[in-house]
């Protein structure tokens, strides 16, 4: 055997020893670099931004309030008071507070006290250290809390701690159980999940350096996205390769030899199947949302980094081990294939007897399932719904609102012209659910004037997060607009919020038809054809809206979600139709290989006979590896979760296995217009 055909792949595979080693680490420092604010980097033309950027001007500095409530149901007593005041005095050790706090203001019904403390640096470390000073000499029976939007910052954090190790442990484990069952071998699940981890710590790194310079921006919702992107994909890709190797060896002696053919026969589907990935997640770059546009870029590096390893490491391993990868199942030459037997034999038999029904059935199911797609309720969530635990942000939120306007502590900013602040000042008061307006002053208690602007506080009788704050929100705009003179802006933190949803739903319109447009060239060029890829874009599209119609009867009914936010059925759409896409190809390029040999008929029987279970093992893989995010306690990653997955078995059990082969069956040859395939199949017939 010639020294370079063992050469290559062993050197290979020492290389991506190296990367693995070098690059490993860096997915435990992700979270040194992810920031996890609930500012939802706004485009510079949202209104909420020009506010934030004009304020600095007043403030000199951004503030994120935390809000510290004391509460006794007996009735707050002098101790009580004494207390707060003593632990607010010491409130600048606590690293990023700014002094000087509030002071102190009792309720109106004696029950509670509240203090706001501003932070302008890390709030989830002071917060932390705010909570542990309050613990210092608290009377008994008085309950202290720390809300508010920093302590909101902070209980997110801590939600994401360990989200390296966590996801890892659970997609790991799930993965490894599922290769084994399928596999029934100890060694090739270790040989797959090697290259998903060595892809993960390629991508951990390139994500790393980028968000370190300054290139990126990361959160914990990217990074948990991130980690689950490359487990599944990487996979996948190994899921089709290793079982055209199994494949190749019952025919073929030599395993280098068998290695090549296989790589040869997969490269086209896995780079066809990664770069539909890739460019789907790119299109987030449309977005006007920075938090959405850098998410497509941390994805695409996922996926590029994933398709690097199934192509290289993989491949190399295979080759280098052989048939000992199978162990103790060893594919022996000139042994029956499984994929004339089995289940698949008998589902591809079917769709064969009766095709028009079986798609028409399966349609209408889909179809049924989608009517409920308008019951999603993705209008968004106020931010203390996104935890699904119980957290101290949530429960002082709780009892703030029990005792105090909504909105204290997180007023709306109105900024207006110096010369209209008292006609801007009086319509503020007058808008429903303003409890309370006036304008910023000077330590002499006149109107603070920065180049020519007046900063109004407003504080609203609702939570700053809720649905009630962003309507008022919305009507004091309206307002304020209509005051003769410069229109006056309204910011503040109901204002990003109210903006980042108006701005999701701008995402949605305009980045779906980018995507689908996309994933629509990329097929055409694969196969060749213009008819097929129209007929799998719908099937997809179809499978997208009953995921989404079935997830609303679940998230409304069986889980009882507050709602989801409006960027959800954006994420789902991308990913759904990206990923989905996948098995489509996966199953498609099978099919057209075995049609310039068979014809169209067989041919499609014939690919999904053969792709059937290694299509339906890497379905039942994404599925799992994305139902990890779930772990976390955050609505919208157990949302997404819940979607994906759902979608994916969807796509794997039902569109891909009974839909898309009985279309392509009952359209015959039609359905690689304008190919030259089509003319070819009809020489076949004759």
């Amino acid at each position: 055997m010639p020294r370079r055909r063992w050469l290559i792949p062993a050197l290979l595979v020492l290389a991506w020893l190296a990367i693995g080693g070098f690059g490993g680490p860096y997915a435990g420092k992700l979270s040194d670099v992810a920031e996890n604010e609930f500012a939802a980097f706004l485009p510079e033309s949202a209104e909420a931004t020009k506010v934030a950027e004009l304020r600095r001007q007043f403030a000199g500095t951004d503030a994120l309030p935390a809000i510290v409530v004391a509460e006794r149901e007996s009735g707050i007593t002098q101790a009580d008071r004494s207390y707060l005041r003593q632990r607010v005095a010491e409130v600048g050790s606590v690293r990023g507070a700014r002094q000087p706090a509030s002071p102190v203001i009792p309720s109106e019904d004696g029950q509670a006290l509240q203090v706001v403390v501003p932070f302008t640096d890390e709030p989830a470390q002071g917060v932390e250290q705010l909570r542990n000073l309050l613990e210092q000499g608290k009377p008994a029976g008085l309950s202290v809390y720390v809300t508010g939007p920093a302590a909101q910052v902070a209980d997110l954090v801590d939600a994401f701690s360990g989200i390296d190790g966590l996801l890892l442990l659970v997609a790991g484990t799930v993965v490894a159980l599922i290769l084994v069952i399928v596999y029934r071998s100890p060694l090739l699940p270790v040989i797959v999940l090697l290259s998903a981890l060595f892809a993960l710590g390629l991508a951990s790194l390139v994500v790393y350096l980028l968000t370190d310079a300054g290139a990126l921006s990361l959160n914990g919702q990217s990074q948990g996205i991130l980690f689950i992107l490359v487990f599944g994909a990487a996979t996948d890709y190994a899921l089709l390769l290793v079982s055209r190797f199994r494949e190749e060896l019952r025919d073929t002696g030599d395993r280098y030899l068998a290695m090549r053919k296989s790589w040869r026969a997969t490269i086209e589907p896995i780079a066809a199947s990664a770069g539909t990935v890739i460019l789907g997640v790119l299109c987030l770059l449309f977005s006007n949302l920075r938090s959405n546009q850098d998410l497509g870029p941390v994805a695409a590096i996922g996926i590029a980094a994933a398709l690097l390893a199934s192509t290289t490491f993989l491949p190399s391993a295979l080759a280098l081990f052989g048939r000992s990868a199978f162990w103790p199942f060893r594919p022996k030459l000139g042994s029956e294939h499984p994929e004339q037997r089995g289940i698949w034999r008998r589902v591809a038999g079917g769709v064969d007897r009766r095709p028009r029904v079986v798609w028409a059935i399966t349609a209408l199911v889909l179809i049924g399932c989608a009517a409920f797609f308008p019951q999603l309720q993705a209008s968004g969530t106020s931010q203390s719904e996104v935890f699904l635990n119980k957290v101290e942000s949530v429960t002082g939120q709780e009892v703030l609102g029990e005792h105090f306007p909504g909105g204290v502590g997180a007023p709306a900013i109105v900024l207006a012209d110096a010369d209209a602040a008292q006609r801007v000042l009086r319509e503020t008061r007058q808008v429903p659910g303003v409890v309370e307006a006036r304008v910023t002053t000077t330590p002499g208690g006149q109107p603070r004037v920065v180049n020519g602007l007046v900063q109004i506080e407003a504080t609203l009788d609702a939570p700053a997060d809720s649905e009630a704050a962003l309507a008022t929100v919305q009507r004091l705009r309206a307002a304020v607009h209509d005051v003769p003179g410069p229109n006056a802006l309204v910011g503040g933190q109901s204002a990003e919020l109210l903006d980042t949803q108006q701005t999701s739903e701008r995402d949605r319109r305009v980045i779906i038809p980018i995507v689908l447009a996309v994933v629509f060239a990329v097929l055409a060029l694969l196969l060749r054809a213009l008819l097929a890829p129209l007929l799998l874009i719908t099937t997809v599209v179809l499978s997208f809206a009953a995921t989404m119609g079935v997830s609303a009867l679940v998230f409304n009914h069986l889980l009882d979600f507050p709602g989801a936010d409006p960027a959800v059925p954006l994420f789902a759409f991308v990913f759904l139709v990206a990923l989905g896409i996948d098995y489509n190809i996966f199953l498609m390029t099978r099919v057209r290989e075995e049609t310039t040999r068979i014809g169209t008929r067989a041919g499609t029987l014939r690919g999904l006979t053969v792709t059937g279970g290694v299509i339906t093992s890497a379905g039942v893989v994404l599925a799992a590896t994305f139902s990890a995010l779930a772990v976390l306690p955050i609505l919208f990653l157990a949302q997404m979760a819940f979607i994906v997955a759902f979608g994916v078995l969807l796509d794997t059990f039902v569109v891909r296995s009974l839909l898309v082969p009985a279309l392509t069956v009952d359209i015959g040859k039609r359905v690689w217009w304008p190919s030259a395939l089509a003319r070819r199949d009809e020489s076949m017939r004759s």
